[in-house]
């Protein structure tokens, strides 16, 4: 029998990179999805669970070796990690892997790493091996911009010229699956960084050899960013993804760390990488 895997966040960015990691491993991945609707995605071992249904996530976890930890973006983030991570140590979870943020510290000025280190802070208290991965920030999140920078050939943020080590999920994946199933990682910390740091403008000239077409950069105000993205978002997301690009211009996302490559024995992936891959995205003709 090969041992349980569970895989929260399963149709997200990372959960769905390292189920195909996990692809050809000698385990046996359970899925849990919040919404039934989404169950029909996967084949194999699917649990239905929201993570505020404590019977339903202790039904998740029955039978668990080891289980990866990633919850959607909300103000109730850190209460429902802490409680998922509790639950674990009841059903007996070996090892808990939970994706955090780069940089996560107790006094940070930004309140999503403010969160996240307060659940690091709750696993150092628990009796069970855990991992936690510091990524930076997403290549993959570039897609939120896809459809703009399509039909006009440009994107914007308040960051200028600081350059940042944004990383790509499908190695974030790589070393969950790593993480999850091999040996000598317990109790670590890993930052999770792309091969070299980054500009805007430089992504947007990786962009535009990609596709073939011009692809360029504006900085605008934290206000102007704030302004555009604030029919989508709800005020404290707004908030806080301008508290991570205010990080982000101060130069505090520039570290490139060797940790993809040392787990995975895979260089990290480059922006060109990335760019080459989802080019489709980026000229609408749909995704790599």
């Amino acid at each position: 029998m090969h041992p349980t895997v569970l895989v929260t966040g399963a149709t997200g960015a990372t959960g769905t990179a390292l189920l195909t990691a996990l692809e050809g491993r000698d385990v046996t991945p359970r899925v849990m999805v919040r919404d039934p609707g989404q169950a029909a995605r996967f084949t194999g071992d699917v649990a239905v669970a929201d993570l505020d249904d404590g019977a339903a996530v202790a039904r998740a976890l029955d039978g668990v070796e080891a289980a990866y930890l990633v919850t959607p973006s909300s103000e109730q983030a850190a209460e429902r990690q802490n409680r998922f991570a509790d639950a674990a140590v009841a059903a007996g979870v070996r090892r808990l892997v939970v994706l955090s943020q780069f940089a996560a510290r107790p006094d940070s000025p930004v309140r999503f790493l403010r969160w996240h280190a307060e659940v690091e802070t709750h696993l150092a208290t628990l009796p069970i091996e855990r991992v936690v991965l510091r990524p930076n920030l997403f290549l993959q999140g570039l897609l939120a911009f896809a459809g703009q920078i399509a039909r006009t050939g440009r994107f914007a943020a308040p960051i200028g010229d600081a350059a940042i080590s944004a990383v790509d999920v499908r190695d974030i994946g790589a070393v969950a699956a790593a993480t999850l199933v091999g040996p000598g990682h317990a109790g670590a910390t890993y930052t999770l960084t792309g091969p070299r740091a980054v500009t805007h403008p430089e992504i947007a000239a990786a962009l535009s050899a990609a596709t073939g077409r011009p692809v360029s950069f504006d900085d605008v105000t934290p206000a102007a960013f704030a302004e555009a993205l604030g029919w989508f978002l709800p005020p404290w997301g707004l908030a806080g993804l301008v508290e991570d690009y205010a990080h982000y211009a101060r130069g505090e996302a520039a570290v490139v760390d060797p940790a993809i490559e040392q787990i995975t024995g895979c260089p990290a992936r480059d922006v060109t990488d990335f760019a080459r891959d989802h080019a489709g995205a980026f000229t609408g003709a749909g995704a790599a």
